[in-house]
């Protein structure tokens, strides 16, 4: 390892990325793996750990395997090759972090070209399955009137509409079984013991795993050292508050993880500096709460937020804007779950939010709870 550089408090110890398609070993054993994506965050990392099968022949357990495209399949191909060094053994079994194409894209191909098996945690794999199943189905009304209440223009719904269902498109199907993941779970890769410590917040069982012999923590989308996940409230489950599960579980992996791993996260750089990383979501995350509670003293619909809790302002682009909804919601679910704001569904059907001032103590005209 290089000496490394120093970022908001982290450190770098690895050096530069491989580059797309390619792999680096940075620790005895384990390579990281870059995989591109079409997207303004063009990468994902992924992890391979070197194995032994039943018989001590040379083998591979690999994290994360990148989306489906013909990119990733042809990188995967180069390094499954002859001659390249993951094509010294057999993939023996592909762990999964979490249901997000970028991570689970390609397991059904890498697990059905090698007859190995798929660990993933339940919620992940049936959650998966499910958004699979959307692909060729007409946009439910539930969702569309999830987006409508949040603000969105009839454009919006529009391509919303002529989107819907493209989750499946960029996974290969996956397996019919799977070998389920659980939290505390210990096994063995190679001579080394891993657990697993599963969070959630960006997804609902989200899998992480821990090597003490080590010192490494494969943390996928849990972690990110230069940019914070996505925490979304989606139309399945419009008064879900996954804001509190996402804090949980930053308070959950400072306590079981010890500071001195070096953490292999999906995006970006390995970094050392685990526990001041997840001060920093924590207090982003408070930081964004405050600036909700000081917007809110007059009605707001979600999409009139987005200027109070995010630096750039948000395209009309179908990811970002959805991925900005789900996130101003998850916020305001979690300021309305504890009493601190109203909501009400107006005649236009946009629901707009206010500080609850009956609740601080102060007087305020009428803004009944509801929808």
């Amino acid at each position: 390892m290089s000496a490394g550089t120093r970022n908001a408090g982290l450190l770098y110890p690895c050096g530069d990325a491989p580059a797309h398609g390619q792999q680096k070993e940075i620790v005895e054993g384990v390579l990281w793996i870059r995989m591109p994506m079409p997207f303004a965050l063009d990468h994902v990392n992924l992890w391979a750990m070197r194995d032994v099968d039943g018989d001590q022949a040379p083998a591979w357990t690999l994290m994360d395997t990148g989306l489906q495209t013909l990119e990733t399949a042809t990188a995967w191909r180069a390094l499954f090759a002859d001659g390249a060094q993951l094509g010294t053994g057999r993939v023996k079994r592909v762990l999964v972090t979490h249901m997000h194409p970028d991570h689970v894209g390609m397991a059904g191909w890498i697990t059905g070209k090698f007859g190995c098996p798929l660990w993933m945690t339940r919620l992940e794999y049936l959650n998966c399955r499910v958004l699979a199943a959307d692909t060729g189905r007409e946009a439910p009304r539930e969702a569309i009137d999830f987006y409508r209440r949040a603000g969105w223009s009839a454009d919006d719904l529009d391509t919303y509409r002529a989107r819907f269902g493209g989750f499946g498109k960029m996974i290969h199907r996956l397996p019919d079984s799977y070998h389920r993941l659980e939290d505390g779970q210990r096994f063995m890769i190679g001579a080394h013991q891993w657990r697993v410590v599963v969070g959630a917040g960006h997804t609902p069982e989200h899998a992480c795993f821990h090597c003490a012999d080590l010192a490494l923590f494969v943390s996928g989308d849990q972690v990110l050292p230069r940019i914070s996940s996505n925490v979304s409230v989606f139309p399945t489950e419009p008064e879900a508050d996954p804001l509190s599960d996402w804090l949980a579980a930053i308070d959950k992996i400072k306590r079981e993880v010890p500071d001195d791993v070096l953490v292999l996260p999906a995006h970006n750089e390995p970094f050392r500096g685990l526990h001041a990383r997840l001060d920093a979501l924590a207090d982003g995350h408070a930081r964004s709460l405050t600036r909700l509670r000081e917007a809110l003293h007059e009605p707001k619909a979600v999409t009139e937020l987005f200027a109070s809790l995010f630096a750039r302002p948000v395209r009309h682009d179908p990811s970002q804007l959805g991925l900005a909804t789900g996130e101003t919601i998850a916020h305001l679910n979690y300021l309305h779950r504890r009493g601190e704001i109203e909501r009400r569904v107006d005649a236009d059907g946009i629901a707009r939010y206010r500080i609850n001032e009956r609740a601080a103590g102060a007087s305020s005209a009428p803004f009944s709870p509801g929808g």
